[in-house]
């Protein structure tokens, strides 16, 4: 089933190729914050890096190891020089080994890492990021030996600087990139704008030739110079105009037909009222020849009713299981009026035989291949009806003792109102047994087959294939 809610192809098609790269966009714009934070860090770790060497240049010692004392002279200077437009603020602490402090800012965290086994600069120093008065800061702390006259030690030199200075790098990096990514994606957006509207020009184009077409226009449309895309949509449109076309031609047809068969019974009717007012017949012979004249039309209007109900419903793909014989013989006991009227020898004989059908539809197929055989058979004839199963097929033989199909009647005794006596049937009987077996993937032939004893005879005999049991 197809919405009307759903977006269309075009906007189908932007998304589906917009949506990715935009989607690539924003990875790319993150990963490329990330390589920025990284490439400043490099940068700046530098920095960090020449401010613990000058505060260790600044650096005396008294005594040997642990009895050694360190002295620090350290001037705010020696740090003012790294701090850039004052986007950033620098700090730092010297300490021994053991954590005895020695100059700077006390409270700054204590290192509790390593040096790396291969570090990045020539030098005993390791770079991380910690916090420090409630700000992300990044640290260098440098292991530097101090040595002089009176002693040697080794000192821990921490340095921290705020993260406002990288950040801001960052960022400057990543805006500039996503200015181009933007209009990257801008110029990507209109490309990819217009190639779908060119490519579904044609869709456009076709939509707008069918909404401008005429309701009885049902030629073929031309796909010649169609996209190859689309050219099954318009094969398929074709088929379904030509199924239509030969719909309506049908329509038209049983239309006319029917026109002109119900006119007959309809003429005749008003000649025998006419009859009736004038006194050429007595009133009960009157009545008679019209009660006639209304069954037969009676019957026309019904014949023509189940055919364009079979027409209708024979599409259908419900499944039903229907025993055939179970409706045979409910068929055969309406119809034994008829026969008792003939004074016909009739004989019946089913097995269980189910197939795939609605009850409608075996019911109208029987009692019209019945009456048939009924009206056509001699008066005390016999006719004989069997169902039974065989190599997975259901069969029905309906046997008769009527003077059989002539060669002209064979060829058209399937069309609608091709009666072969058109006084006792308006010709639609077989014509809608046609149907219902076509649309049940039956079969139906009628073959001139006398009984035993007889001289002339009529078999119909029907084939479907057997329902699975269930």
């Amino acid at each position: 089933m197809f919405s009307v809610n759903k977006i269309s192809m075009r906007q189908q098609l932007l998304v589906g190729i917009l949506m990715p790269v935009l989607l690539l966009v924003g990875l790319n714009a993150w990963s490329l914050y990330e390589e920025a934070l990284n490439a400043s860090d490099v940068a700046y770790d530098r920095s960090l890096l020449a401010s613990a060497k000058t505060i260790s240049e600044q650096l005396d010692v008294e005594g040997y190891d642990e009895a050694a004392k360190i002295r620090a002279l350290v001037p705010y200077a020696a740090t003012e020089a790294f701090e850039a437009d004052n986007q950033s603020r620098l700090y730092y602490k010297v300490s021994h080994l053991n954590g005895t402090i020695v100059s700077g800012f006390a409270d700054m965290p204590s290192w509790k890492g390593q040096i790396p086994a291969k570090p990045a600069y020539a030098a005993l120093v390791d770079f991380y990021n910690d916090r420090y008065q409630n700000e992300d800061v990044r640290v260098a702390t440098l292991l530097q030996p101090v040595v002089s006259d009176k002693g040697r030690a080794m000192a821990v030199i921490q340095v921290a600087e705020t993260l406002e200075l990288r950040q801001s790098l960052a960022r400057e990096l990543l805006v500039g990139t996503l200015w181009r990514q933007a209009l990257l994606l801008a110029i990507i957006a209109l490309v990819v704008v217009a190639v779908v509207q060119r490519a579904t020009q044609p869709v456009r184009e076709l939509s707008e030739h069918l909404e401008n077409r005429s309701e009885h226009d049902l030629a073929p449309l031309s796909f010649a110079d169609a996209p190859q895309e689309i050219q099954p949509l318009i094969q398929a449109t074709n088929h379904v105009m030509q199924k239509l076309q030969s719909l309506l031609a049908q329509q038209k047809g049983f239309v006319r037909d029917a026109a002109h068969q119900l006119r007959t019974p309809l003429t005749v009717l008003k000649l025998q009222v006419q009859s009736a007012q004038r006194g050429d017949l007595n009133s009960e012979q009157a009545l008679h020849d019209i009660g006639l004249t209304i069954d037969r039309a009676t019957q026309l209007v019904n014949q023509m009713l189940a055919l364009a109900k079979v027409e209708q419903l024979s599409a259908s793909s419900q499944t039903v299981i229907t025993d055939f014989a179970v409706v045979a013989r409910e068929v055969a006991l309406e119809l034994a009026p008829l026969m008792a009227e003939r004074n016909l020898d009739f004989e019946i004989s089913t097995e269980p035989s189910k197939v795939q059908a609605p009850d409608w539809m075996l019911r109208e197929l029987t009692r019209n291949v019945l009456d048939n055989a009924i009206r056509h058979s001699p008066l005390q004839g016999r006719l004989k009806l069997s169902i039974a199963s065989l190599d997975g097929r259901v069969i029905l033989n309906l046997r008769d003792e009527g003077p059989g199909l002539s060669v002209d009647l064979q060829a058209r005794l399937f069309q609608p109102f091709s009666a072969g006596d058109t006084r006792h049937g308006s010709g639609l009987g077989l014509s809608i047994c046609l149907g219902i077996v076509q649309s049940l993937n039956g079969e139906i032939k009628l073959t001139n087959e006398p009984m035993p004893g007889a001289n002339s005879g009529l078999n119909c005999e029907v084939q479907f294939k057997r329902a699975a049991e269930t």
